[in-house]
């Protein structure tokens, strides 16, 4: 009877794919409700990140940096925090925030700075990470589910034929379920890692850019003990 069941499965499937996606979204049970919920939240915070990262892309100036650097080596430091505070990119706003403070206080500005910006950047991450996470497992919670249901009517003793609904609806929400899952899981991964990805892009640039003003302090302290 177990080995009915189970070779039905693949036919349950294949008979599933010519639904409709309302059909197929009623045929995975009650916990396909959470995962729309995962699934909305999942497309919102992606598409709200897609269009961040596109703007942050568009305001990366590299040339102004290289423009501040070479400011900051000549010893105009004033024309530096000017070239930083006309541009939007992240790593010369820090800088000129940095800039606008006394040598004393220059890397706590700078840290603050670099902190507020890098927080542009990793809002949503955790909410992609949490849908990333959640949506298989409230994918096997359907599995789990259907499984029950289907077992359920095994466990009554009737025969199969008079059962047959029941088993293949339990069939049908237990691979629903994990199929929607698994692909909310696999499609979030790919907003998700692009953000890190960019995080950490800018982190590196923000530690660039600290090592290099650190080097113009050190050297500015050699130059006044001299």
């Amino acid at each position: 009877m177990i080995t009915a069941v189970l070779s039905s499965s693949p036919l349950a499937f294949f008979k599933l794919m010519n639904q409709t996606p309302m059909e197929l979204f009623l045929h995975g049970g009650p916990i396909m409700w959470p995962i729309l919920i995962t699934a909305f939240v999942g497309i919102t915070v992606s598409v709200e990140r897609t269009i961040f990262l596109v703007r942050s892309a568009m305001s990366r100036q590299p040339q102004v940096l290289e423009a501040i650097y070479k400011k900051i080596q000549d010893g105009d430091f004033e024309g530096a925090k000017q070239i930083g505070l006309k541009s939007k990119d992240p790593v010369a706003k820090t800088i000129s925030a940095a800039l606008a403070v006394p040598s004393a206080g220059m890397m706590s500005a700078f840290t603050r700075e670099a902190n507020s910006q890098l927080r542009l950047y990793q809002q949503g991450s955790a909410v992609l990470d949490t849908v990333v996470t959640a949506a298989p497992y409230l994918g096997l919670l359907g599995t789990v589910t259907g499984m029950m249901e289907t077992f359920g009517a095994l466990g009554t003793g009737a025969d199969i034929s008079q059962s047959s609904a029941k088993i293949t609806g339990g069939v049908a929400e237990a691979l629903i379920a994990t199929m929607c899952g698994l692909a909310i899981a696999i499609l979030g991964l790919i907003p998700y890692n692009t953000l890190n990805a960019s995080i950490e892009q800018v982190k590196h640039d923000m530690a660039d850019a600290s090592n290099t003003l650190t080097i113009y302090k050190v050297n500015k302290a050699d130059k006044v003990h001299a």
